[in-house]
């Protein structure tokens, strides 16, 4: 009898990173980079995530494989939170609550990841913003963290240059939105680092440059013993 899980078997020695809602692989292409075997799930199908894909409901999914990988990752449809959506009155199932719940009972490191209009919602959250990494776009994203993993706010740096105007090119010396219907993929792909990308996965992804930063963390924190308790 075939399991799909058959088909997630480790082809590596790395550590296993399950990337829940990955959408294109924004996130997954950090935490590769960091050095993680990634696998990716998301609801609907993915031609251009660059890693191993499952086409699967998330939060099914953490519950039935979720402690079969070392570290998780979910960034649930920001949509219910985003300004746009609620000046449009549209609604969207809230899937935070659902996800941490299911994260929480893996058992494994996990980070929750959001955009602003998600706040309220999560749990002391580290912001990381592009220039943090020495990405030219301001994309403020939240993650939350459990499972034992925690994460530092590092500074904040001002934002000194200026923005274009949502949807428009961006001029020289200026930081593009990349939201919504935007111009200029080919330059969006190159500031952000996803050149697998189209439009519709760069106006949602997390840059991965956070991501390798996360990882990195990630990685530190299952490589080091857990102090013996008293």
């Amino acid at each position: 009898m075939h399991h799909a899980t058959d088909t997630l078997l480790r082809t590596s020695l790395k550590p296993r990173l399950l990337d829940l809602f990955c959408c294109q692989g924004g996130a997954a292409k950090g935490y590769a980079d960091a050095g993680f075997e990634v696998t990716g799930v998301d609801i609907r199908p993915q031609p251009r995530y660059p890693y191993t894909f499952v086409q699967a409901e998330a939060v099914a999914f953490v519950l039935a494989h979720g402690a079969e990988f070392d570290v998780i990752h979910a960034s649930p449809p920001c949509q219910h939170d985003s300004d746009c959506q609620r000046i449009q009155g549209r609604t969207h199932p809230d899937l935070i609550a659902p996800t941490r719940t299911a994260l929480q009972a893996s058992g494994r490191p996990w980070v929750l990841e959001n955009v602003r209009g998600a706040v309220p919602k999560l749990e002391q959250p580290v912001m990381l913003c592009g220039p943090m990494f020495g990405v030219q776009t301001y994309r403020h994203r939240y993650f939350e963290t459990g499972g034992g993993l925690t994460l530092h706010q590092l500074n904040h740096p001002a934002h000194v240059v200026p923005q274009a105007k949502m949807g428009r090119p961006v001029p020289p010396g200026y930081f593009g939105q990349f939201v919504g219907n935007f111009s200029g993929v080919d330059l969006a792909r190159r500031v952000m680092g996803v050149p697998w990308m189209n439009r519709d996965g760069i106006r949602e992804c997390i840059p991965p440059a956070y991501t390798q930063w996360i990882g990195h963390h990630a990685l530190t924190h299952l490589t080091t013993p857990a102090e013996v308790a008293a």
